[in-house]
Order: C-alpha cells, then structure tokens, then sequence
C-alpha cells in the first residue's frame, strides 16, 4: 500500500498542518512509510530541551499601617472630627428645609440629628480633657467650610449626596483613625461615629428622586465622583505626614483603599457608578 505522502518533503508539509500529537513530536519529521505502533513508542528520540517556566514570585503581604506613624494629636483630632459633624449637621439641615416632600424632609432631618449628636459627643470628649470645644476646632474653620462650599449642589439632591458622600468617607476615615489613640478614647470614639447616621433614610429619599427623573441618574453618578477627591484631601490634612510623597503615598495607600471600597458599596446602594 502505497504511503500518503511519497516524499519527506511532503511529510514535512503535511505536518505543518497537521496538529502533532505532542509537543516534542513537533520537532520530529519521519517519513510514514518507516513509522509502525511498535516503533513510534519504542524508538529512541533525540533530547530536547524544553523551555522552562520562571517559579512564581512569592505572594506579597498585605501592608497593615501602623496607625501611630500618621496619627494627629489627640485634641487635634477630635477638634477637626467635632467641626466635621456639624457641618454635616448644617448642610443636612438646609437640605431638610429644601426638600418639597415632607416624608423626605422627617428623614433627611433625622439624619441631621444623628449628626448633632456625633458632634456633641466629641464635644464631651473635649471637655473631658478639660479643654474649650470651639478653641479646639477653631484651626479647622477656614479649611472645612471652604470645604462645605465646594460640596454644595446645583439642587438639594446634589447636596444631599454630597452629605451622604462626605459623611460616609469622613466617618469611616476617622473610625479607622481611631484605633491609633491613646487609652480607652479610641474605642469610645469609633462606637460613637459608627452608630447611627440616618444613611439608609437618606438613600430612600435619593432613591425616590432618581425613580421620579430618570436624568438625575447620570447627573447624580458624575457630581459623586466629582466629590471623592475633595473629600480625601480633607482626611488627608488630618494625618500627621513626614513630608516624603513617595513614603507617605505607601504608608496611608491602604487606608483610602478602604474608605473607597466603603464609598463604592454607597455608590451601589443607589444604582450610580462610582
């Protein structure tokens, strides 16, 4: 019977076609007609050397910072973090009292009120260490209402995200920061930020909003990605920096990971894009 291919040079064509069966076959050209079963597992084939895999670097740890490295001082800290909850008192109230609906101003105004009482627990703690609140907060005054301008919407419902934005991204800041004071105030200041703040009511009245002007979606997805750098300047200024951008980029990077994944999760309670 006569082979397929009568020459090697045919051979070698089909092969080239032909998916080999191994990859070291790949380099094989052997005419059919000296190939049988027996043969082409018995025949001794020249050593080829294959390339090499690179082993795989070995997994990095997570960077965990150490809180005492960046911490502002005491009183410092809890002046800014009381200035920051009433602002965000102020700012919700205006909204409260501009909201045509009155299910949404009873919430918005709720959300008002936890924050008053944020502000005023920090307060005592300020107290507590025997120091005056306003000369506590007085050095963050031109920072943080140039700040509250900048957030301030083309209508309440730009603003109101803008409390809801600022809020959640400061709250949690200054909760992580927390744990790097000293004694049992840490703990009492991250319960404190961390109880209720009326979010959920806020992201109904946002929700009702968006359903009722299906535009509003986009312009409310865009003003809330226009926020979060502003936002992070402002816990930014509370960390006490070397000065060395490179260094001071790494130590604080895990820090703003999370309050942007925090910050993502609000963005899709509401259906917006980040």
């Amino acid at each position: 019977m006569e082979s397929e291919c009568s020459t090697p040079l045919l051979c070698r064509r089909r092969r080239a076609v032909d998916p080999a069966p191994t990859a070291i076959q790949a380099y094989w050209t052997v005419p059919d007609t000296l190939l049988s079963v027996s043969t082409w597992f018995t025949r001794r084939r020249s050593s080829v050397e294959l390339p090499r895999l690179s082993p795989r670097p070995r997994p990095v740890a997570t960077v965990r910072v150490d809180l005492h490295e960046v911490m502002p001082e005491l009183l410092p800290y809890l002046g800014q973090a009381a200035y920051l909850q009433l602002e965000q008192f102020e700012t919700l109230s205006r909204v409260a009292a501009e909201a045509d609906d009155l299910r949404a101003k009873g919430l918005i105004s709720a959300a008002a009120g936890y924050a008053l009482s944020k502000h005023q627990g920090i307060v005592a703690e300020i107290r507590r260490r025997g120091s005056e609140p306003a000369a506590a907060m007085e050095p963050f005054a031109v920072e943080i209402e140039g700040f509250s301008a900048l957030i301030v919407g083309a209508d309440w419902r730009e603003t109101l995200l803008s409390a809801l934005v600022t809020g959640g991204l400061l709250d949690d800041f200054f909760i992580r920061l927390a744990a790097g004071l000293p004694g049992d105030v840490g703990s009492r200041i991250a319960h404190l930020l961390g109880s209720e703040s009326g979010q959920e009511g806020v992201l109904e009245v946002l929700r009702a909003e968006i359903g009722a002007d299906p535009l509003l979606k986009s312009r409310l997805a865009m003003w809330g990605r226009r926020l979060v750098g502003d936002t992070l300047l402002v816990a930014r200024s509370a960390l006490h920096l070397s000065g060395n951008r490179a260094t001071d980029e790494e130590r604080i990077e895990p820090i703003f990971t999370e309050l942007i994944a925090a910050h993502t999760r609000r963005m899709d309670a509401l259906g917006l894009t980040a």
